[in-house]
């Protein structure tokens, strides 16, 4: 599929943009474009803005727009991209064309958290047959493949989630394991958000207490948009202890870069890793919740 699988237990999650030029007019192929945007407000930590701008000026030819927010989070929450329940679930995605026999490949226009997002929310739901485009649009359109301006659906399809325990966790599950020896905990957000010192914040700077430091950027090509390859994705997991525990948590401001830290974990074999759904845009407001800053 690519060169960067190489060494992934399960490289089948992750595909190149040339195996999906190569697959592209497979009639069993759902193609979404996944993208979401984190703008700055004066007096909110941010609001959210629609992909479907993106999707109109430039997309993979074929390919449906997915609205993260609007369409498959739990809008009755008052934190943002709260995973929606099974029902909710599976109603939005059937009426996107995917049934519990396609295949999927999700992409962004930006960062791949957001594929990762929904790629995370499709397995915890017990749908295996998802894949990540590796660099998303970006790398597509690097490779000079042509794309569309002209919006596409699939007809809608009927999908039966099936949950999976464990996948998608609260803030009990994150707290218990702040002193679990068998459990690490590892923040996606960047370094001086992990620290406190600067960044973006979400309501009390710092980090969970105990928690490690992955920030998702950091496994990214910033030339391709692509992820490192799996043996340098290994090493800073290894060094955080993530795949010699048995239990592995991530979260991040709102459980979306922390998505790519579980697909990665994945990828990479560990077989029983949680996102932390709300992340800190619930635990940061919670006084009675134990933060951390500095090193």
């Amino acid at each position: 599929m690519m060169t960067n699988v190489a060494n992934f237990k399960h490289p089948e999650f992750l595909v190149s943009v040339d195996w999906l030029l190569e697959n592209l007019n497979d009639p069993n192929l759902r193609i979404y474009d996944c993208t979401a945007h984190l703008l700055p407000h004066p007096t909110e930590t941010y609001t959210i803005g629609s992909g479907r701008g993106d999707y109109e000026k430039a997309h993979i030819p074929g390919a449906d727009f997915l609205d993260l927010q609007q369409e498959l989070s739990n809008n009755s929450s008052k934190l943002r991209f709260t995973f929606p329940s099974a029902e909710h679930f599976s109603k939005a995605i059937g009426a996107h064309g995917l049934s519990n026999d396609n295949e999927a490949v999700l992409y962004s226009t930006t960062s791949p958290q957001w594929a990762t997002r929904i790629w995370w929310m499709l397995r915890a739901f017990g749908f295996d047959n998802a894949k990540v485009l590796d660099g998303g649009l970006i790398r597509w359109m690097q490779k000079g493949y042509s794309t569309s301006t002209i919006p596409s659906t699939y007809p809608e399809q009927s999908f039966t989630a099936k949950p999976r325990p464990g996948l998608i966790i609260q803030k009990s599950e994150v707290l218990d394991g702040i002193h679990d020896n068998n459990i690490c905990i590892i923040n996606a957000l960047s370094q001086e958000q992990h620290t406190g010192v600067g960044g973006r914040t979400y309501g009390r700077p710092g980090r969970v207490k105990n928690s490690e430091n992955v920030p998702t950027n950091e496994l990214i090509n910033p030339e391709t948009n692509e992820f490192f390859p799996a043996a340098v994705i290994a090493d800073r997991f290894k060094g955080v202890g993530a795949q010699s525990s048995a239990r592995v948590l991530t979260y991040c401001g709102g459980g979306i870069a922390a998505s790519a830290t579980a697909f990665l974990l994945t990828m990479l074999g560990h077989t029983n890793v949680g996102l932390y759904d709300n992340s800190l845009s619930e635990w940061a407001i919670d006084e009675s919740l134990p933060m951390e800053i500095g090193e």
